[in-house]
């Protein structure tokens, strides 16, 4: 089974950036979809990115813009790059290895990886 781990996080000020890594420990040219989620104190975790094996992306209205989801096959990783960061980004961040249904939804998977964190603030 394949296992992910996210690495990137940090303490950035509102207007910053970060680039998050998702590495697995397998090939992931196999893996259907991958995503990026995140879960902020006291809230549910949410779907921020996902990303299809054949590269079609979508996100959440509120990361639109300013996020940016890719895949390395070759390289087993997935990246989020995220620009103009704002206080209500910060969260904890997860990837996923999911699949994409037949209306587009992204469906998560049961592999995780262990979070990495995010603190936007002045």
């Amino acid at each position: 089974q394949v296992q992910l781990v996210e690495s990137g996080g940090g303490l950035v000020q509102p207007g910053g950036s970060l680039r998050l890594s998702c590495v697995a420990s397998g090939s992931i040219i196999s893996l259907d979809a991958m995503g990026w989620y995140r879960q902020a104190p006291g809230k549910q975790r949410e779907m921020v990115a996902h990303i299809s094996s054949g590269g079609s992306r979508d996100y959440a209205d509120s990361v639109k813009g300013r996020f940016t989801i890719s895949r390395d096959n070759a390289k087993n990783t997935v990246a989020l790059q995220m620009i103009s960061l704002k206080p209500e980004d910060t969260a904890v961040y997860y990837c996923n290895a999911g699949r994409v249904d037949l209306i587009g939804r992204y469906v998560p998977g049961s592999v995780w990886g262990q979070g990495t964190q995010v603190t936007v603030s002045s």
